[in-house]
C-alpha cells in the first residue's frame, strides 16, 4: 500500500519541480531563527525603511487606496517608473505601453519568461547566479546554458568571463540572456565593453537582453551602472527589471516592474494578470514617493552600503575568509579554502549552527555544485551593530 501511495502521489506532480529544489537561501533564514544566529544570508536589511515612504504607505491605505490598481500598475507609478529611467539612464519610455508592475521583481522575471519561452528554447545564464534563474527558465519550459564569472586571481580584480566561452552558448536555439548588473551574489557590475559584447551577440543571434538591474543604486569605488537597453540597437530588444525592494530597504513589500517593447509589454501583461492580477496598491501609491526622492538619497544609500561593506570584509579576511571585493550590490562572497572543510554545505551548517552566523553556500549559485564547494556568500545590508556581532562570533574561527 505504501508504494503504491507512493507511486500515485509521484503521478501527480510535474516533472518539472524534479530540476530544482526549494531556495537555500530562504533555508538559510530559517536556520538562523531556529539556532539564535546573525542572519547573513538572505539580502533583506535589519534597519528601517525611509520614513517618508511608510508614510506615505500609511496615509495611502488611510486614504482608501485598498482595492485593485489598474492590473499592469497604477498609472502615476508607471509614469514615475518611466521618468526615473530618462533620468538616470537617459532611456525614453511609454508609461502606458512599455511598464508593467508585478508582484516584485521575481514575478516580473518569472512573468516575462513565461511570455516569451517557448518549449525547446534556450536562455543563457551567467553562474554564480541568483537562485531563480534556473528555476524560472525551467518553469517557462525553457533550457538554461550556463557560461562561467571567474572570480578575481588578485587583490582588487574583477570577475570575469571568457569570450569565446559566452559565444559557444549562443545558437539558432538561444532565445533570450539572462543580465544581472549588479550582480548577485559577486558583486560584479558589468563594463560597457562587456554589454557592448554582449549586446553583439543579441544581435547577431537575434536574441533577448533581460535584464535585472534590482542593484542600479548600490555602487562603489567610481562604478558606474549601464542599462542594457541604453545601448544602440538594444531598445527594441531588452526587458529590464528593476523593484523597490532594494534601493528602499522595503524587501516584504513585492513591488517590481518589468519594462519592454510594446509587443513584449502586451505579453508580460497578459501573463501576470493571470498569475497574480497585481501588486498591493496602496504600496504602489508609497513606490510614486520613493521614486520622487532627491538624488541625494541615492548617494547616501551607496555611501552607506560601501561603510558597511567596509566594516565586514576585514572582519572576514581576519576570521580566515579569502574575500572577493564587490563593486555592488551588498553581498561579498568568499572562499573557505582555510577551513578545511569537506564542502561550502557543512561549512554553512557548522557556521549557523556553532559560531552563530549564518551565510549561503556557494554550490546554491551553480549548476554544479562542485564549482561552488569551496564559497560562501554574505550579505551586508544590516545595522552596524548586526555586523559588530557578527564579527565577534567569526573571530572564533581564528582561534
Amino acid at each position: 500500500m505504501a508504494d503504491a501511495t507512493s507511486a500515485a502521489s509521484k503521478h501527480f506532480l510535474s516533472d518539472k519541480v524534479e530540476h530544482f529544489t526549494e531556495s537555500v537561501i530562504r533555508e538559510m533564514t530559517r536556520q538562523a531563527m531556529l539556532h539564535g544566529a546573525v542572519n547573513l544570508a538572505q539580502g533583506f536589511p535589519d534597519f528601517a525603511a525611509p520614513a517618508e515612504i511608510k508614510q506615505a504607505a500609511q496615509q495611502a491605505v488611510a486614504s482608501d487606496i485598498n482595492q485593485y490598481a489598474i492590473t499592469w500598475g497604477a498609472k502615476n507609478l508607471r509614469n514615475a517608473i518611466a521618468r526615473q529611467m530618462k533620468l538616470w539612464q537617459g532611456i525614453d519610455v511609454d508609461s502606458e505601453k512599455s511598464v508593467t508592475v508585478c508582484c516584485g521583481s521575481t514575478e516580473a522575471m518569472i512573468s516575462t519568461l513565461l511570455a516569451v519561452c517557448n518549449r525547446g528554447d534556450e536562455i543563457v545564464v551567467f553562474e554564480p547566479f541568483y537562485e531563480n534563474y534556473g528555476p524560472d527558465a525551467v518553469l517557462s519550459g525553457a533550457k538554461p546554458k550556463f557560461v562561467k564569472l571567474r572570480p578575481p586571481q588578485d587583490e582588487g580584480g574583477e570577475w570575469t568571463f571568457d569570450e569565446k566561452e559566452l559565444r559557444s552558448a549562443f545558437d539558432r536555439h538561444t532565445k533570450a540572456i539572462i543580465l544581472n548588473t549588479p550582480n548577485n551574489p559577486t558583486g560584479k557590475v558589468f563594463t560597457r565593453a562587456e554589454l557592448e559584447l554582449i549586446r553583439d551577440l543579441c544581435l547577431e543571434f537575434d536574441v533577448l537582453a533581460i535584464t535585472d538591474e534590482i542593484y542600479e543604486h548600490i555602487l562603489y569605488d567610481g562604478t558606474e551602472h549601464i542599462a542594457m537597453a541604453s545601448l544602440d540597437g538594444m531598445r527594441e530588444r531588452t526587458v529590464t527589471i528593476n523593484g523597490m525592494s532594494k534601493t528602499y530597504s522595503v524587501t516584504g513589500w513585492r513591488v517590481g516592474w518589468a519594462v519592454a517593447p510594446e509587443k513584449i509589454t502586451n505579453a508580460i501583461r497578459k501573463v501576470h494578470d493571470f498569475l497574480t492580477v497585481g501588486a498591493p496598491a496602496p504600496l504602489q501609491e508609497a513606490g510614486v514617493a520613493a521614486l520622487n526622492l532627491p538624488p541625494e538619497y541615492y548617494a547616501k544609500l551607496a555611501d552607506g552600503y560601501r561603510i558597511r561593506r567596509d566594516h565586514l570584509i576585514p572582519a572576514l579576511t581576519a576570521a580566515g575568509f579569502h574575500c572577493f571585493r564587490p563593486r555592488g550590490a551588498y553581498y561579498v562572497m568568499t572562499d573557505i579554502s582555510a577551513f578545511g572543510f569537506k564542502d561550502d554545505v557543512a561549512f554553512a551548517e557548522y557556521l549557523v549552527q556553532k559560531i552563530g552566523v549564518a551565510c549561503v553556500p556557494g554550490s546554491s549559485f551553480y549548476r554544479d555544485p562542485h564549482d561552488g564547494a569551496r564559497q560562501v556568500r554574505f550579505a551586508f545590508c544590516k545595522k552596524p551593530e548586526t555586523l559588530d556581532e557578527a564579527a565577534k562570533r567569526l573571530s572564533k574561527l581564528a582561534r
